[in-house]
């Protein structure tokens, strides 16, 4: 028998039994920890029974090991719930949401009220459908999209393990002694960006990470064997993981492979918990009619008597169930007191070393940081706004040590490494073995080609806290981090994406490269700041904006393969213009019409505007580097920069109808409304129309 028809027979005996009979397994010493476990299992079951909605069976499924990682293993406090050393918990599997809820609710989290859990998923409550990041505390992340959460996961450990580089040394106190704890279902492990996730974990050697994969062989349509076959123990292996294959409702077996797991450092590991979706269902066990509604009032009824529990009231949590919880949490709670005090004696030991741990945790920049990084970006020449950001780079890494990022195998390229600061790389000599632990003190990370799994990890890393992190690849591969994207949108967090290669001007790689729709889809993001910079000090500032927190979300910097002229900035021009979003060039205040362009099409407005000025025709030019930042102007403001909006010519080498935002339909606006052509630089710009003499030639028809 192979290991895949075989895996019912795998199942262990108290799983056959719990299906056979539902009823659980219950030990001779564990019975107060069943009705712990069972107390989990009916606040998720009430919650979606009151909700009309959600999913009961994998919070039932996944009960036991949940509640043995919560109250016997994970390094967390309630009272204290952000503190630097805690474990991370992420409930990748964000369908499961109640379980998360009601475990935050009896592990004693403030906020997570008996409220909260009969309000799951209305209006207002801090219970979502599935976990939202800031809606309470102890919620680590947003899941949902099925593998965002496992990648993030990944994100995590990486960022925790090169803290711990930065800052465990030979001192007996360790600062960073955390781990990283998932819970992942089928569906994450079917999305591909869980594949990439853990490639690159295996490769890294993130032994801070342990996953615990709720192995209950049923996806929403029906049993798992519809869609996935594979050997998940191989695969796993096959990328450097350690594997353990246990019974998910045998508390003591979840004990000893966390115990086991954390004895593997040099390896990221997954416990393959074989569970049974809807565990204690009589008629909905162990299927998919489990898995995404409620069980309905008779089957909950049913549960409750084949599980002995009480019919009324809804929403019950024995009292020895709340002084267990306590009880247990409290002894885990000890972890931040005793972290606290070895961090006090630590920072008397080493007074440089604690001072550099709070820079890093505080993003601590210099008062004129914005100003430094604008002037890094000047240049006397025209040169492409990728090798701008390149200088702006090296000077956040003399000034902001916590920045650190990494690019999807194209650094060359998007120019974003820090030229002195060390690679994170297995070393050529012994590529058997992950990368040393001294060379996580590096700053460039080298994702691969994992588009969908670095946006997600970048995620992780912010969210992990000490770090500014970005990631770069070419603008078209945006798509393939979108959903990572719009999630550090929804978590209003400050992860960095950097995209080059922005347009079809990137020449000859063809249409497949040269992006034409991108631009105004992320601009749709809401919470989102997208710079297109023009020269140096736009780009500066851009960086500026992104690594000093100065909104709520995310930011892109979308930069040129191709160079670009110098802009001109007169002696009273402030850099800080930049972030209103547009603004008037120096020297271009007065005209009939006004030019409005990003990036590369600004050197475009300004050549065009000075041919038309030897015709004695006049024209505005207007920078607009942002145009997310010039939303959130006053109205004033915005009427001062665009004036007539129907004397407006935009120029963007993009999608042309985002722009109608801004201009009357009588103006006019020139960007590109059909895919790119594989050619030289000089042919696409001829073809497209976009050189000054075909821009002048468009104005004099427009002006009539």
């Amino acid at each position: 028998m192979d290991e895949q028809t075989g895996g019912a027979a795998e199942a262990s005996a108290a799983i056959a039994e719990a299906e056979s009979h539902n009823e659980p397994k219950i030990g001779a010493k564990d019975k107060l920890d069943e009705l712990c476990v069972n107390t989990i299992r009916f606040l998720a079951i009430d919650g979606v029974e009151k909700a009309k909605s959600g999913h009961p069976g994998a919070p039932m499924g996944m009960a036991d090991m949940a509640f043995v990682l919560w109250t016997e293993y994970m390094r967390h406090d309630p009272k204290a719930p952000s503190w630097q050393d805690r474990d991370r918990f992420v409930l990748s599997a964000g369908h499961a949401s109640m379980l998360l809820y009601s475990l935050l609710h009896l592990t004693g989290y403030p906020e997570m009220t008996i409220e909260q859990l009969q309000s799951f998923r209305q209006w207002g409550s801090k219970t979502a459908g599935h976990p939202e990041y800031g809606d309470a505390p102890g919620i680590e992340v947003t899941t949902g999209p099925l593998g965002q959460g496992f990648a993030n996961g990944v994100g995590m450990g990486i960022a925790s393990k090169m803290m711990a580089a930065r800052f465990n040394t030979d001192d007996v106190f360790k600062p960073v002694q955390n781990w990283i704890y998932v819970i992942c279902s089928d569906g994450d492990l079917e999305e591909g960006i869980s594949s990439e996730a853990a490639s690159l974990a295996g490769h890294l050697g993130l032994g801070n990470l342990i996953y615990l994969y709720d192995d209950n062989d049923v996806t929403l349509d029906g049993d798992k064997r519809l869609s996935m076959s594979e050997d998940v123990k191989k695969r796993f292996e096959a990328a450097h993981w350690h594997v353990q294959k246990i019974d998910g409702h045998d508390r003591d077996a979840v004990r000893k492979a966390i115990r086991k797991a954390q004895k593997i450092t040099g390896k990221p590991s997954m416990i393959m918990a074989k569970t049974v979706i809807g565990q204690g269902s009589p008629k909905f066990h162990g299927t998919s009619r489990a898995h995404g509604e409620p069980l309905g009032p008779e089957e909950a009824a049913a549960t409750k008597v084949a599980l002995g529990w009480p019919a009324e009231p809804t929403f019950y949590v024995p009292d020895e169930v709340r002084v267990e919880f306590a009880r247990k949490v409290k002894k885990l709670a000890r972890a931040r007191k005793q972290w606290e005090k070895g961090m006090a004696e630590w920072r008397a030991r080493s007074p440089q070393l604690a001072a550099e741990w709070d820079a890093y945790w505080s993003h601590s920049l210099p008062d004129d940081y914005e100003l430094q990084l604008a002037e890094a970006g000047k240049t006397d020449k025209p040169i492409a706004t990728r090798e701008l950001s390149n200088q702006v780079i090296q000077k956040i890494g003399d000034i902001a040590p916590f920045v650190v990022g990494g690019a999807a195998d194209l650094a060359s390229s998007t120019k974003t490494n820090f030229k002195n600061g060390g690679s994170i790389e297995r070393l050529k000599d012994d590529v058997n073995d992950p990368p040393p632990f001294d060379l996580f003190k590096g700053k460039n990370l080298h994702f691969g080609i994992r588009e969908h799994a670095m946006g997600a990890a970048i995620n992780g890393m912010t969210l992990y806290g000490p770090f500014r992190v970005h990631g770069s690849t070419f603008l078209i591969f945006s798509d393939y981090m979108r959903p990572a994207i719009r999630l550090a949108a929804l978590m209003k967090i400050p992860s960095i994406f950097v995209y080059t290669h922005d347009s079809v001007f990137l020449g000859e790689d063809g249409p497949t490269h040269q992006s034409v729709e991108q631009l105004f889809s992320l601009r749709l993001i809401p919470n989102m700041t997208l710079f297109r910079p023009a020269d140096g000090v736009e780009t500066g500032m851009a960086w500026a904006w992104a690594i000093g927190s100065k909104h709520e979300g995310p930011t892109i910097i979308v930069l040129t393969r191709q160079k670009v002229d110098i802009i001109p900035h007169g002696p009273a021009f402030d850099p800080h213009d930049v972030w209103r979003g547009a603004y008037l060039l120096d020297g271009y205040a007065d005209g009939d019409f006004t030019f409005i362009a990003t990036g590369s099409e600004v050197t475009l407005a300004v050549r065009t505007a000075e041919l038309l000025r030897q015709e004695g025709i006049r024209a505005r030019v207007v920078s607009a580097p942002s145009l997310d930042l010039f939303d959130r102007q006053p109205v004033d403001y915005q009427n001062e920069i665009l004036g007539n909006r129907s004397r407006l010519v935009a120029i963007e080498a993009g999608r042309s109808s985002g722009w109608y935002k801004y201009v009357n339909h009588d103006a006019l606006v020139i960007g590109i409304d059909r895919f790119g052509a594989s050619a030289p630089l000089a042919d696409i710009e001829k073809h497209f129309g976009f050189t000054p003499e075909a821009v002048a030639e468009k104005v004099r028809e427009w002006r009539g």
